[in-house]
């Protein structure tokens, strides 16, 4: 994971971007694109086709531009998934976050892209993996892939039950019957055992901290895809209040796009 982040500041929108997706326009945008769309933010990552985005529901379904509308406004209108992949060059695929952790997916053979909102929820239904076998269905392969994963609430500071983590964790153990059986109680002490852990203590009864960007990059480990070629943004959306929005924080329902163009 040595590949570096930059800020790209030259326009009326900041955005985030990696080397690691440098071949693809892309950007993790900030509370300053508040409340542009994609189809104006699209724009700033050059050209001017159509931006692709779904209606965001929690879960792991994926869909392509051929189930959407280009450029749609009334997200009510939209259909519910959580995963919008490339079919063809020059299409931009879009997720919002504000706290959950937006995925920038691509393939360096295919030129396809993928964009995910993977938050506890979608992590726990394995959301990145269904999207992955999604392009490898299309003919991508593990080795192609590169995957970033953008600002998001980090686990040092995002407290939640024991129970939701054990959910999430279980999402790591699908291979192994024994450690999928533990209680909730001893789940999550074997995932704080862990290298790097995914889970953290907390101070409350009944709480821990979950890093979900973790859980999600101990996911993709599992399918074989090598750690260099993932990157998670050194940013946290609750603790970086001038840059990010945070539900977990205000409470408010404000969102930042993240999108990517496929080649």
């Amino acid at each position: 994971m040595n590949h570096s982040w930059h800020w790209s500041e030259d326009t009326e929108h900041a955005y985030l971007t990696t080397s690691l997706l440098s071949r693809w326009p892309h950007g993790f945008f900030t509370r300053q694109s508040w409340p542009s769309l994609p189809n104006t933010l699209r724009q700033r990552l050059g050209g001017d086709g159509p931006a692709y985005r779904a209606k965001q529901v929690h879960g792991n379904h994926v869909v392509t531009p051929q189930d959407l509308p280009a450029d749609h406004a009334a997200t009510d209108q939209l259909p519910p998934a959580d995963a919008v992949m490339s079919v063809a060059p020059q299409q931009a695929v879009w997720v919002c976050t504000a706290d959950c952790t937006p995925v920038l997916i691509a393939d360096t053979q295919t030129g396809q892209v993928a964009a995910i909102h993977a938050g506890w929820r979608g992590t726990a239904l394995n959301i990145v993996p269904t999207t992955i076998a999604k392009m490898q269905a299309q003919g991508s392969e593990l080795a192609h892939l590169r995957v970033a994963m953008g600002p998001a609430i980090a686990g040092t500071v995002y407290q939640v039950t024991t129970h939701v983590a054990a959910e999430v964790g279980r999402s790591l153990t699908a291979m192994d019957a024994a450690i999928a059986a533990l209680d909730d109680h001893d789940l999550v002490a074997h995932l704080q055992a862990l290298a790097e852990p995914p889970v953290l203590p907390d101070p409350q009864s009944g709480r821990v901290r979950l890093d979900v960007r973790r859980i999600n990059a101990l996911q993709i480990s599992g399918l074989g895809i090598p750690d260099e070629h993932v990157e998670i943004a050194p940013h946290c959306t609750f603790q970086e209040p001038e840059r990010f929005f945070s539900y977990r924080r205000t409470r408010e329902k404000k969102v930042q796009w993240s999108g990517i163009v496929s080649c």
